[in-house]
């Protein structure tokens, strides 16, 4: 078994292409790009949850010197790709995606409700600030907790009418009954916000009535393009979404959100190009979040610490006109043999905006309870929790009946066990002190669905032998192109020097977003064959070539040449090949997909997580002091890169268990966290020494690299590590995140 270290990184493994780009500033992000004629947007946002507008007072603000518009329902331009407006305004059904400045209808506290455009930010600000809108206001629900228990559960909850996560059961419902020792509890995650570096922005121009570029800050610029074509009625090819660097997102640039059409409408209504930037404050009310959710978990074993059964209930929060769903429940369909599972997902719309997906979406949440619920059975049964798992490994997937296309999370529990040092601890809660302060132990299992979508990738040969590769992917932070160029080299044989990757258009060969780490599974895969094709065609063109006497061109590539065969190894240069041929340049595209292997096996990213905390007995601040975490995600494709992403999960992890939480006044409606001061994230003082450990076994059955995902599971089950070990250092069991003091007093 191969095992790579990243403390020790291999010699291939390239720094990242871009590095250099953004750390002297000469990266271009979606608000710095310089256009003629450009004008600024400022939102003014609603100060109510639920109601109406009644009036909109713009005079004062239009007669600020700059002031080209003040745009509402009142004079907004029709967007023709939604329906009519109807008199009196009705609601919007179930399902419909907001629609800005539509309606004079409320439906959450920050929702854009006027626009001001001027010639400059500055001035655009201050004429906001004087735009006064009055409402009638209807009582309003954004209390998950009340709401979900005022009249019980079911009377309070949905299901969703569109959902693909239907209620499972397997196996006999009585084994949980009768199992010997049985753990019931609820599981509560609060509402949490992204909190990327770069704000959202985006410059809109129409270049005429029927052609639009837009630079924003978007995971999917092929979605975009596609989902702004038809609200405005213009051919695809015509839009143009443009999203070359972008600082940090995770979930909140998978959509076009409500600001970006309001910046194309203003745009097209005033003739120029707009620039509109969210300020911290709205980036809590406009481009989503990780949503409210309760869980509750059934959870039991015989005495020989085999699983009778799970029992696995997830409810989340979500706006009163869109259904948003998560993977919560169903990490415990699959983790774990237990011959009886049951899972149910219901939805609780309330008067807020639409959540999104957020690092780890539904598996970090769900695996943060069923997780913590392992480790409550394990202690009950004065069992090992790392032993209970291993008892209840499941050796090939029991919701799908079907064999792992690969699956060493033995591995991973055995070199994570053995870096942390698990045998040597104390199981017993709160036995152990260092330097005064409580210590504690604890551990997690991880696992994230295999995701793979059909995509495009071109290739491009030029005469000096140099090559350009191009697909309309993103890099929301993880590094795709330096990825990606390992890929070209490995399949091409050349230095990265030579090499160019270009991405962040929509007018590049189809991609999908950067969510649900499929990246580097789908689009590596799209680079992969257009490279190998690229060099079919070298070798091929090299085979027409003349050689020596019985001597011939191999189907071996090396440092930017095909090689001979036999006694000569003398090879030819891809750029001696081109001219040959008076070729100026040699080009191929590709697209990759799945085949039939997604029915002959199952297919998921593995891991798990052992964390160290110390807890001050006084104060009970919680502190993470070490973190080893091991993947099994197939191939890495760069370790440098794949360990960046591993330590920014697990940064991400520690902020979810004991820091962040998006506090709101449900008198108003309204979120009190509107910035860094409030909404607290891991700084570097928070952040200790973490170990990254993969096992590196290609996963052939997954796709031609080999390659499974990772940005995703880097996350997922360390929320439940940090609790468990909480847990170990304190004897007590805190179910509700995130970890803080008064939880612990």
């Amino acid at each position: 078994m191969k095992r790579q270290t990243l403390e020790n990184p291999s010699d291939t493994s390239l720094s990242r292409v871009d590095g250099a780009v953004k750390v002297t500033g000469r990266a271009t992000y979606s608000a710095e790009y310089a256009v003629p004629e450009l004008v600024h947007a400022v939102l003014v946002t609603s100060t109510i949850a639920k109601g109406s507008i009644t009036t909109i007072e713009s005079r004062e603000a239009e007669a600020v010197p700059g002031v080209l518009a003040v745009i509402s329902h009142l004079n907004a331009i029709t967007v023709p790709g939604w329906p009519p407006k109807k008199q009196p305004a009705e609601r919007m059904p179930v399902g419909t995606a907001f629609r800005v400045f539509y309606d004079p209808l409320i439906y959450f506290d920050g929702q854009p409700v006027a626009m001001v455009v001027a010639g400059t930010r500055e001035q655009a600000v201050h004429a906001a600030s004087l735009v006064r809108v009055t409402y009638q206001k209807e009582t309003h629900q954004t209390h998950f907790e009340k709401n979900i228990h005022q009249s019980g559960i079911a009377q309070n909850v949905q299901r969703s009418k569109n959902s693909p996560f239907q209620d499972y059961e397997r196996g006999d419902a009585g084994a949980l009954a009768n199992a010997d020792v049985k753990i019931e509890a609820e599981y509560t995650i609060p509402t949490q916000h992204h909190q990327p570096l770069e704000p959202h922005a985006i410059i809109a121009i129409w270049e005429a009535e029927d052609k639009l570029t837009v630079y924003d800050k978007n995971q999917g610029v092929k979605s975009a393009q596609g989902q702004l074509a038809q609200a405005f009625k213009v051919p695809r090819e015509n839009v143009q979404v443009v999203a070359t660097y972008i600082g940090g997102a995770f979930g909140s640039g998978i959509r076009v959100w409500p600001h970006t059409m309001a910046a194309v409408m203003a745009a097209k209504q005033l003739k120029r190009p707009v620039k509109l930037v969210l300020g911290r404050e709205q980036m809590f009310t406009s481009v989503g979040y990780r949503p409210y959710n309760k869980q509750k978990i059934s959870i039991g074993a015989g005495k020989d610490g085999r699983l009778a059964g799970i029992i696995h209930e997830g409810t989340g929060q979500t706006s009163m006109y869109e259904e948003h769903l998560e993977r919560t429940v169903l990490a415990s369909r699959a983790l774990y043999a237990s011959p009886h599972v049951a899972t149910r997902y219901r939805l609780l719309p309330l008067d807020v905006g639409t959540p999104t997906w957020m690092r780890g979406p539904g598996d970090a949440t769900g695996t943060f309870a069923l997780e913590s619920a392992m480790d409550e059975l394990a202690y009950a049964l004065k069992m090992d929790p790392l032993e209970f798992r291993l008892k209840n490994y499941a050796e090939s997937d029991p919701e799908r009946n079907l064999p792992w296309s690969a699956k060493s999370l033995r591995e991973c529990y055995e070199l994570g066990a053995e870096k942390i040092g698990w045998k040597n601890r104390l199981r017993e809660p709160r036995s152990v002190k260092r330097n005064g302060m409580l210590l504690g132990y604890g551990m997690a299992s991880s696992l994230y669905g295999f995701h793979r979508h059909p995509s495009k990738a071109r290739a491009v040969m030029h005469a000096d032998g140099s090559v350009t590769v191009q697909s309309a992917t993103m890099d929301i932070g993880p590094g795709t192109g330096t990825a990606m160029m390992r890929i070209v080299s490995k399949v091409l044989g050349l230095n990265a020097k030579k090499i160019r990757f270009e991405l962040g258009h929509s007018a590049l060969p189809d991609a999908p977003g950067q969510n649900g780490s499929s990246t580097i599974p789908s689009v590596g895969s799209a680079v992969h064959a257009a490279c190998e094709a690229l060099k079919g065609k070298l070798i091929g063109l090299a085979r027409e070539m003349p050689r020596g006497t019985g001597q011939e061109w191999s189907g071996v590539v090396r440092n930017g040449q095909v090689l001979g065969s036999g006694d000569d190894k003398e090879g030819i240069s891809y750029a001696d090949i081109l001219k040959h041929h008076h070729l100026n340049e040699l080009e191929v595209t590709e697209e990759s997909k799945s085949g039939a292997e997604r029915d002959q096996y199952s297919m998921y990213s593995f891991g798990c997580h052992f964390v160290e905390v110390e807890v001050d007995p006084l104060t009970c601040e919680v502190r993470v002091t070490r973190v080893v975490t091991c993947a099994d995600v197939g191939a890495i494709i760069n370790y440098k890169t794949a360990r960046s992403q591993s330590i920014g999960g697990i940064v991400g992890g520690i902020g979810m268990a004991l820091m962040e939480h998006s506090a709101m006044d449900h008198r108003f409606g309204r979120y009190v966290t509107t910035d860094f001061a409030g909404y607290h994230i891991p700084v570097n003082a928070d952040v200790p020494p973490i170990e990254v450990y993969y096992i590196d076994k290609p996963d052939m059955q997954a796709n031609p690299i080999g390659s499974k995902g990772l940005g995703e599971i880097a996350i997922v089950g360390v929320a439940g590590a940090i609790a468990n070990a909480v847990f170990h250092a304190t004897g007590k069991r805190v179910r509700e995140l995130p970890i803080t003091p008064e939880k612990l007093i």
